[in-house]
């Protein structure tokens, strides 16, 4: 494992001396406008002075005092706004109209999916997205580990990661198989199977030893009779699961598709739950009031509908899957749930996060909410909004600059012109 990777670092190098520009002493960013996720509302005329890799003050022009040594940006027609963030992605996958799931997990080697990972990091950083939680490796261990160690050094060119490698499943649940494979072939795993309660916390204690900053658990999936989707783990391991992470410091994702498996995830204590595509008006409720989060994930669905159910975007009427999700999300709207920008990139193109946007504005919520769960909100979700996720002095220097005013048409989010990660700039004019 450590001489694949070395040489992988190596064969990667000549991206990171390019990727970025090197880090100036101070830098002046003077857009159109500024959107600081403080408020609703863009500002025009305002600056934003970063130095040392973070901000140290934002307002109108003339009240911003310039050091001397400092370079000048402008950008004209745009509006500067904090870097964005995508709270579900599997930066290890790519579309399955290009590969299949279960091809990726059996035949492409963990080496090869790291190479296309650092080129994923790479299109989704230049897309404006500074900030990933990426939520399971889907069968390549605990590779997400290094990539974010790469991309933390400077060797390879990404956003900020936050990881839950392997992710954990009920035994028998998940796949690639056992359905449809022969018995005595061992085959590889997408995610980590375990049972019982002494297992699960095993799992998440070996996951969280190994550098995972959140836990991802399955607590439903498509293994019931003919395929459909059931509840997994029962009450009593999915609450030592939760019990088991928090006391190691890390919160808990739960892909939950059902409304039986959403309700158990919440009644075990998780801090996010993805999908959440057939919950009830009751159990949004309940999310609401246990504060638990909500991420999406329309654009997956409108992805998969489109491989493989002959959804054509643009011209079909949206499918059964399509409209469920649809009312999932107008359900959690209602009943007031935090929700974080979360679109399960990896089934799609590395690169096109801000289709998730479009999806949520094109459904109703408008675009100044959208860019709240794509920063601030969404750093609240990690807990790390006293870090980045808005334009003020002290945070990070996560920035992006988008032509025309996203706060106003969230279709400006597709048109990035400049970005910029902890002070160094990935992209420019």
């Amino acid at each position: 494992m450590r001489k694949w990777f070395a040489a992988l670092l190596i064969a990667l190098l000549p991206i990171s001396v390019s990727a970025a520009e090197p880090a100036q002493a101070s830098i002046l960013l003077v857009p159109d406008r500024v959107w600081t996720a403080d408020g609703d509302a863009s500002h025009a005329g305002w600056v934003v002075l970063v130095r040392d890799g973070k901000i140290t003050a934002v307002g109108p022009a003339a009240t911003v005092a310039v050091p001397a040594d400092t370079q000048r940006i402008d950008l004209p027609g745009t509006t500067l706004t904090p870097g964005l963030i995508d709270l579900h992605s599997h930066v290890l996958l790519h579309p399955y109209n290009e590969t299949s799931w279960n091809d990726q997990v059996l035949k492409e080697a963990v080496p090869y999916r790291v190479l296309e990972a650092a080129n994923h990091a790479r299109d989704t950083l230049m897309a404006g997205f500074t900030t990933l939680r990426d939520l399971g490796t889907e069968g390549a261990g605990y590779a997400d580990v290094s990539i974010r160690k790469a991309i933390d050094d400077g060797t390879i060119p990404g956003p900020r990661l936050f990881i839950a490698t392997r992710a954990i499943v009920a035994t028998g649940s998940y796949g690639p198989g056992p359905r449809g494979f022969r018995d005595d072939i061992d085959l590889p795993t997408g995610a980590q199977e375990v049972s019982g309660v002494d297992n699960v916390i095993a799992a998440v204690r070996e996951q969280a030893g190994h550098g995972a900053d959140w836990i991802k658990v399955y607590t439903d999936y498509r293994w019931g009779p003919g395929g459909v989707s059931q509840t997994t783990f029962t009450a009593a391991e999915l609450k030592a699961l939760v019990d088991a992470a928090h006391v190691a410091g890390r919160p808990v994702s739960a892909h939950a598709s059902t409304d039986a498996g959403m309700r158990m995830a919440i009644d075990a204590g998780v801090d996010t739950i993805e999908h959440g595509y057939g919950g009830s008006v009751d159990t949004f409720k309940r999310m609401h009031d246990r504060g638990v989060a909500y991420i999406p994930t329309l654009t997956a669905v409108e992805s998969t509908e489109t491989y493989f159910n002959h959804y054509v975007p643009g011209q079909s009427q949206p499918t059964a899957r399509m409209l469920e999700s649809q009312q999932a999300f107008r359900r959690a709207r209602e009943a007031g749930v935090r929700i974080g920008n979360g679109s399960d990139v990896g089934v799609f193109r590395h690169g096109d996060n801000a289709r998730e946007l479009a999806w949520m504005a094109k459904l109703g919520m408008p675009a100044p909410q959208v860019l709240h769960a794509t920063t601030d909100g969404a750093a609240r979700i990690l807990g790390k909004d006293d870090s980045f996720g808005r334009i003020a002095p002290g945070l990070r220097a996560d920035l992006v600059a988008f032509q025309g005013d996203p706060a106003s048409d969230i279709a400006a989010t597709a048109h990035p012109v400049l970005v910029m990660k902890d002070g160094r700039i990935y992209r420019r004019p």
